[in-house]
This record gives C-alpha cells, sequence and structure tokens, in this order.
C-alpha cells in the first residue's frame, strides 16, 4: 500500500459571513480521505490552529511528519490569513467586534467536519503563538470530546495591559477605520521582540535560530503582515480573556495539556510566562498540565533547528495520553 502523505482541500463559509474558509487534510492512503476512508484508523487526529500573520502552509513539513508517525493532520487559515483573506489586503484582518468568535466557530467547524469523517478516532489540538490563545480559548467552550491540547509558543500576557490594548485597538478604530495599520499597535504587542534592521539585526529573529528558516518567512508575501485594529482588538480579546482564573476554570479537569516553548521565545518571556500560564491552568483544577521548554530555542520549535526532537517529543507525550 502507498503510504505516501497526500492533501485534500477543503473549503467552508467563515463565521465572518463573507470568507470562504480555506483549510487542509493531510493524509495517506492507509487512512484515507473524508469522502472515503482507508483500511486503518489513524492514532489520532491532529488539528493545527496556526499563529499570527502567516497561514497553514508553513506547517506542512510538521504535518507529514506526524502522517508517517500514525496520524492525520488537519488546519485552517483563519480569518485575514493565508488563502482564506480574499486578498492581500485583507491580510490581518478580523471584525472588530466578534472577532474572537469568528476565530473559534471556524476552528470547531473544521473539528466537525474531519472528526465526522473518522468517528472513535482521539482529536488533539495543536495550538501555536496566537493559535495557542485561540486554542486556550477554544477549549474553554468546546474541550469535551478532545482527548490532548498542545500549546506552542505560548504565554501569559497581563490581563489589564491586554484590555487597555483592546481599548485602544477599538479606538483607533473608530477614529481611523477598521482596516487601518497602526504602527503604535504593532510596537506594543510583536514590534520589539526582534533585532533592529537599522542596526545590522533581524526584525525576526525572534522567531526561530534558523537562518534559512528567516529568510523564507520574510520572502513570503502570506507571512510578516501587521494587522488591522480589527486584527489586534480580536488578538487583544483572546490574551484578556485566556490569562483569567475564572476561563482556566471552565476548561475540563481532564483534558491532558502540554506547553512547549523555547526558552529565548519573547511570546513566553523567556519561560516565565509559559510557567505562569501552566500554573494557571493547575490552580483550575486541570490534571494534568506538563511544561518543556527548550534550552536557546525562540519561538516557532516547529522551526527551530531541532525540530525532529520537538516533533518526537510532541508525538510521544500525545501517545503518552491517548485513550
Amino acid at each position: 500500500m502507498d503510504d505516501s502523505v497526500f492533501i485534500v482541500p477543503i473549503t467552508f463559509a467563515s463565521h465572518d459571513g463573507k470568507s470562504t474558509s480555506n483549510a487542509k487534510l493531510w493524509t495517506s492512503a492507509k487512512y484515507g480521505t473524508l469522502d472515503e476512508p482507508g483500511p486503518e484508523k489513524p492514532r489520532a487526529i491532529i488539528q493545527i490552529v496556526h499563529g499570527m500573520s502567516e497561514h497553514i502552509d508553513r506547517y506542512d513539513h510538521y504535518a507529514r511528519y506526524l502522517v508517517e508517525h500514525g496520524f492525520v493532520v488537519c488546519a485552517e487559515d483563519h480569518v485575514g490569513h493565508g488563502d482564506t483573506a480574499p486578498s492581500p489586503d485583507d491580510f490581518g484582518h478580523m471584525p472588530v467586534f466578534g472577532g474572537k468568535k469568528v476565530l473559534l466557530e471556524d476552528v470547531n467547524t473544521l473539528r466537525l467536519i474531519v472528526s465526522a469523517c473518522y468517528p472513535d478516532v482521539d482529536y488533539v489540538i495543536y495550538g501555536h503563538s496566537m493559535g495557542s490563545f485561540i486554542s486556550r480559548a477554544y477549549i474553554t467552550r468546546y474541550g469535551e470530546g478532545l482527548s490532548a491540547v498542545v500549546l506552542s509558543g505560548s504565554g501569559n500576557p497581563p490581563v489589564a495591559m491586554s484590555k487597555a490594548g483592546r481599548v485602544l485597538a477599538v479606538a483607533i478604530a473608530a477614529v481611523r477605520g477598521k482596516k487601518y495599520r497602526s504602527e503604535l499597535l504593532s510596537k506594543l504587542t510583536t514590534g520589539d521582540f526582534g533585532g533592529e534592521e537599522d542596526e545590522g539585526g533581524d526584525p525576526n529573529d525572534w522567531l526561530s535560530t534558523d537562518k534559512e528558516v528567516l529568510k523564507t518567512y520574510a520572502d513570503d508575501p502570506k507571512s510578516g503582515f501587521i494587522f488591522t485594529t480589527g486584527g489586534y482588538a480580536t488578538l487583544l480579546s483572546l490574551t484578556s480573556e485566556v490569562g483569567q482564573l475564572s476561563w482556566a476554570k471552565k476548561v475540563p479537569k481532564d483534558l491532558p495539556m502540554l506547553f512547549i516553548s523555547g526558552d529565548e521565545d519573547p511570546v513566553g518571556e523567556m519561560g516565565k510566562g509559559v510557567l505562569e500560564a501552566a500554573e494557571l491552568y493547575r490552580k483550575a483544577g486541570v490534571k494534568t498540565v506538563d511544561v518543556k521548554l527548550y534550552e536557546g530555542k525562540r519561538h516557532e520549535l516547529h522551526n527551530e533547528v531541532n525540530k525532529i526532537e520537538v516533533f518526537n517529543d510532541v508525538i510521544a507525550w500525545i501517545e503518552e495520553h491517548l485513550d
């Protein structure tokens, strides 16, 4: 039987009421497609929830590795990202109000589509960066039925700062428009993470220690864009929610959680914010909350020089916690 990995395209109407969500399923002949299941069941379905200012094709190498190791993988381009965005002018744009709900419902729609085609197969969410915050909000609403959640490149932004930032984003949108791209909002979120370009630094060097990854990212027209005011309002709504204990308490207590991060990742405050986020869920009563920090590594562990080590660690942890 041919075990080579292939991709099945999936589209559905986004909950923004305007966009057509672009999604993909990575599978092989032995696991089959959405219409024709294969002769074997995958070990689990892993849904990747991608990060800010990027798209699902940046996870192709990771998805293929997971399929080769017994899983099927799916992912969708969020509203304002990748091929879900109607045009480059829409990159980074989400509704000023209700954007969080759109993101969560689109993630859930893909889960429903894929899980219906693989009944009785464990389901795992893998959220990276902004996708980790989406995933953390998602499991407060739709955590039942999940087998595990892995959170990469997450952190614990101060709730008060996130709330203030959202108020600022909404105010700027009211004055300059919902699609205005504010350098101030960019500076307050991710603008200070990288090196200073005018001093010979690379503004993207916080992403990975792999220079080739940085070049590919910089050359990618679908990555690295600045969010609109609507996009920032949505992002800050997510970070203000997931940092609160009252929301963490809504996560199913028996849902295993794994935080992974580089100890040089500014999103996780070089590990400090990751440990704080994990402790928040422990205080909320979640029984299994594990953390693994990778020394000398940065934000995108799936694009780091030791990515195969990371992939294998994640697979081993998932295997350990599946039913």
